[in-house]
This record gives C-alpha cells, sequence and structure tokens, in this order.
C-alpha cells in the first residue's frame, strides 16, 4: 500500500467472507474485475484462487503502480491488467464479460447507487453473475439493480457486503 494513502485496505475477515459467500454460489469466476482496487488484495485473491484473468480499476497513480507491484510479486503479471482511471471511465470502455465483479468504494462515496445502476447496464456486467459491494453499514443499497437481485448481506462491524446476481438464490 502506498505510504500516506488513504486507502481503506478489506481486512482478511471480509476478504475471507467474501470468497466463502463466491465458493458457496458454485458459480464460475474464471475472469474478474475490481473496482476502486486500492491495492488490488481481492482480485489478486481471486487469481490465487482459481480465476483466469482478473482487471483492475483504480485512479490513484500510486495505487496503480502498487497493484503492479503485487501482482509482479505474486508472478500474476500475465493474468492481469491494471486500468489507472476513474471507474466512470472505465466503464465507458471495458467491454470484457466479467463473472464476478468486486467494487470498494470510499465510504465517503455518495454515488454507490447511480454507480450500480450504471455498471448493471454496462457491457462489463453484461453476463455477469455476481457483483460484490462493500459498503458502510450506514449506507443502504436497493435490493435489486435493473435485474441484479441482492441475494446475500453480511455485516463485519463497520463494513457490509452485498451480494447481487442476477436470480435469487436459493
Amino acid at each position: 500500500m502506498p505510504k500516506g494513502s488513504a486507502i481503506r485496505p478489506t481486512t482478511g475477515l471480509v476478504r475471507g467472507a467474501i470468497f466463502s459467500m463466491l465458493e458457496a454460489q458454485g458459480r464460475p469466476w474464471s475472469r474478474v474485475l475490481e473496482l476502486y482496487a486500492g491495492t488490488g488484495a481481492l482480485g489478486i485473491e481471486a487469481l490465487s484462487r482459481g480465476a483466469e484473468k482478473a482487471d483492475f480499476v483504480e485512479r490513484d497513480e500510486r495505487c496503480c503502480a502498487a497493484v503492479k507491484e503485487n501482482l509482479a510479486s505474486m508472478k500474476l503479471a500475465e493474468q492481469a491488467h491494471v486500468f489507472c482511471c476513474d471507474v466512470g471511465k472505465a466503464l465507458t470502455f471495458l467491454k470484457a464479460e466479467y463473472d464476478v465483479i468486486m467494487l470498494d468504494p470510499p465510504y465517503s462515496e455518495v454515488s454507490i447507487d447511480k454507480l450500480l445502476t450504471r455498471l448493471v447496464v454496462s457491457k462489463a456486467a453484461e453476463a455477469c453473475s455476481t457483483i460484490v459491494v462493500q459498503h458502510s453499514i450506514r449506507q443502504q443499497l436497493q435490493s435489486s439493480y435493473n435485474g441484479m437481485v441482492l441475494i446475500r448481506q453480511r455485516r463485519y462491524g463497520d463494513t457490509c457486503v452485498s451480494m447481487y446476481g442476477k436470480e435469487a438464490l436459493g
């Protein structure tokens, strides 16, 4: 993590819970997208757990450099691409179809609803089976976004993990 960075890294507990929830779904997640990547911990974890490809979007150049360094040190750089730009801009040019999209925007981000509304109709989410959002427990999200339905939600201290899928699971 870059020195002086204001990013809030995902704790090991939350990261483990996210991947436990994804594995419990039994759906494929060979291609993942991490928005607001920070250090890239979630996408790198996905690669280490068998994902074939991971793309990372982060606007802070120091964090982008850290993601690239972390990928190189884990010998995963060939399976990944880092886009150093704003998430909104990335949604205009990302054309790959992802199985899982993970996002951990700053808790002060007031437009998560708008972002999710835009994300679910983007090319990136066209074939997407799962969207995982980390957010503050004080920020309530909708139960669905254009066909993506809230299927699981867990709280960990001040962090809430909301998982959306194209259909509700039993």
